[in-house]
């Protein structure tokens, strides 16, 4: 089963997706101040530590790949966990640090429910500036990581995912694409999304996700998914109709091509899903979770092929 499944990752990674990046010979990737200053940690580890924000010490999980070294600019993947969860818990059942990049996993800060939780979302902290946060986060790991800053990414679950929309909104000029999964889309407090640029944005969503209804919830503030994703197309002033795909049995991919700057909108919707990240073999949330796909296979085919011009 996971053979086969990683089989049609591979396959679907060459399908959806191809959008604007430099070529390997036009010039090196920008370098960030960090850049041969020695590293905090051993390269192929993950290490807890903190960022100072807003007056609150910050929890980060940072991971290094095997090969890192401070002589080459390295993307960046920032990931944002669901409500009640954690940044390592995350890097688990996600396996994102199985990747090519620096990972970071933040954590957010107690809201409704002492649980964790992100801005914009109605149980989030009062008072706190996860945007802010996530600007001092690149900062701390430019100035101490060699970062290639044209190629810095975000993903996330849940309530993580729907604080990446509020990123693609209001910090875009250092993002260069966005990733959620099972996205909450709650923006209580937030200003109209003005992003000032197309922002290539992929989603995922299950279908049968009754924490987060693919139909929406109007009473919570949720919009429905495909008016959701409908919207960043026409933010990017795609061609209005997307191409559709269907990867069997149970994985349909959605693509709006002739967008501005080439930022392509893609969607992934999976049949009777539930609120979990696709291909992940530990729990990640409630309801079933296919393995036609590998989420953060396709995650990555996306991100690599997108740069901040």
């Amino acid at each position: 089963m996971l053979a086969l499944a990683a089989c049609l990752s591979v396959a679907v990674a060459g399908v959806i997706g191809t959008a604007a990046t430099a070529s390997a010979g036009e010039r090196p990737p920008p370098r960030s101040p960090g850049c041969g200053t020695p590293a905090p940690q051993q390269p192929g580890t993950s290490v807890d530590r903190t960022v100072r924000s807003g007056g609150l010490d910050r929890a980060v999980r940072l991971h290094l790949p095997p090969g890192y070294t401070a002589d080459r600019a390295w993307p960046v993947v920032l990931v944002f966990h669901g409500r009640g969860n954690s940044g390592p818990t995350t890097e688990e059942f996600s396996e994102l640090s199985a990747l090519p990049a620096i990972l970071a996993y933040p954590d957010g800060v107690p809201g409704g429910e002492d649980r964790r939780a992100w801005q914009g979302a109605p149980y989030s902290a009062p008072g706190v500036d996860d945007v802010a946060f996530t600007g001092d986060l690149l900062d701390e790991l430019e100035s101490t990581l060699c970062v290639d800053t044209k190629r810095v990414y975000a993903t996330g679950k849940s309530n993580g995912g729907g604080f990446t929309e509020i990123l693609a909104c209001r910090l875009a000029d250092r993002i260069a694409a966005f990733a959620p999964v099972a996205g909450a889309y709650y923006r209580a407090g937030e200003p109209p999304c003005e992003p000032g640029r197309a922002v290539p944005v992929l989603s995922f969503h299950g279908t049968g996700d009754v924490t987060i209804p693919y139909a929406g919830d109007a009473a919570r503030g949720l919009p429905a998914i495909p008016d959701w994703v409908a919207g960043w197309a026409d933010r990017n002033s795609c061609a209005p109709q997307p191409a559709t795909r269907r990867i069997e049995p149970d994985v349909t991919v959605s693509t709006w091509s002739g967008c501005d700057d080439r930022a392509r909108v893609e969607h992934v919707a999976i049949d009777d899903a539930g609120h979990t990240w696709p291909g992940a073999t530990l729990y990640s949330g409630g309801g079933s979770t296919t393995y036609t796909v590998r989420a953060t296979d396709l995650i990555w085919d996306f991100f690599s092929r997108h740069r901040l011009r």
